[in-house]
């Protein structure tokens, strides 16, 4: 099967360097026309410039491809909504959004000011929210949308010194496991991506050798599985140098506890029986964990649930 996207109009935030960058020329390499969004800041979040957009455009372009660079703030809605409607207005649809764009303010949480804290969130969450909000009704008018989220193993597994970058990651899930729901019926698929990359978030932490290994371009083509048609929806796919994971949030059996036993002492007591992984399972949804929980009470009180169907 050839993965190509010849006729999809793609936004990928974040695009002018790294990751956004290799996403904005993969894409274009298999047909998609490609909005590159980048405000050009540092990796703190300050300054601005056009020029790296500017400059993936121009290398999109002399490939043979069509690109158009777009300095959006992606926590702003007015300049996402102007990005929006200009790719329309060039293009006539957008199908497929890359939310790449992030900064970081790493220090350990006790030297870590709120406003770090805040402004990191802001754009890793909100520079997620606001695009997608800006789109969301578009995807449903067309009956499809291909949505890809950055989170890290930060988030997913946290990394000292990363409170505001972990927090703002691990939300990637929550919002992604929702909108996979409520757009499963409009054929609007969102993933995420944790991806392992050497760019400039990561420069001087990693030995040359091993930062060869983990370049931008070894995670794209997962990224571009993500947004293709046939791409699943609600997935955690990990990526870097060429190794690709699937990370998945599962729920032990458990136990439980009525009497004397449902007590403190008693969920201490039982606490190798609760993190016992053997059985654990996905949980498809908030409510399965609830009718779960109800099923396991009523059948240790002899109770008959009547039929949720």
């Amino acid at each position: 099967m050839s993965i190509r996207f010849d006729g999809r109009v793609a936004i990928v935030t974040g695009a002018g360097v790294g990751l956004g960058r290799s996403h904005a020329l993969g894409l274009a390499a298999r047909g998609a026309k490609v909005v590159v969004n980048d405000l050009g800041v540092a990796t703190d979040g300050s300054g601005s410039s056009t020029a790296a957009a500017d400059a993936v455009v121009a290398e999109i372009v002399a490939a043979g491809g069509e690109a158009m660079a777009h300095g959006a703030n992606v926590t702003d809605p007015e300049a996402v909504q102007d990005m929006v409607d200009q790719a329309i207005a060039r293009w006539g649809k957008v199908d497929i959004l890359v939310c790449n764009a992030g900064i970081l303010r790493d220090k350990t949480f006790a030297k870590m000011t709120l406003e770090d804290f805040a402004r990191v969130v802001e754009v890793h969450l909100m520079g997620s929210v606001v695009p997608t909000k800006a789109l969301w009704d578009h995807f449903r008018s067309n009956a499809y949308g291909r949505i890809v989220y950055t989170t890290s193993a930060s988030g997913l597994y946290g990394n000292f010194g990363q409170s505001n970058y972990g927090a703002a990651k691990a939300a990637m899930m929550g919002l992604m496991n929702v909108l996979a729901q409520e757009g499963e019926k409009y054929d609007i698929r969102a993933n995420l991506l944790a991806p392992t990359a050497a760019t400039r978030m990561t420069e001087g932490l990693l030995p040359p050798e091993v930062a060869e290994l983990l370049k931008p371009e070894t995670i794209t083509p997962g990224l571009l599985a993500l947004v293709s048609e046939e791409a699943p929806s609600r997935m955690i796919l990990g990526a870097g140098a060429g190794a690709f994971t699937e990370t998945r949030i599962t729920e032990t059996r458990g136990v439980t506890l009525t009497g004397a036993e449902l007590s403190p002492e008693g969920v201490m007591a039982a606490m190798g029986r609760i993190r016992d992984p053997e059985g654990a399972e996905v949980m498809p949804g908030a409510f399965a964990q609830t009718r779960k929980y109800a099923a396991m009470a009523a059948e240790a009180l002899g109770l008959a649930l009547p039929d949720a169907r």
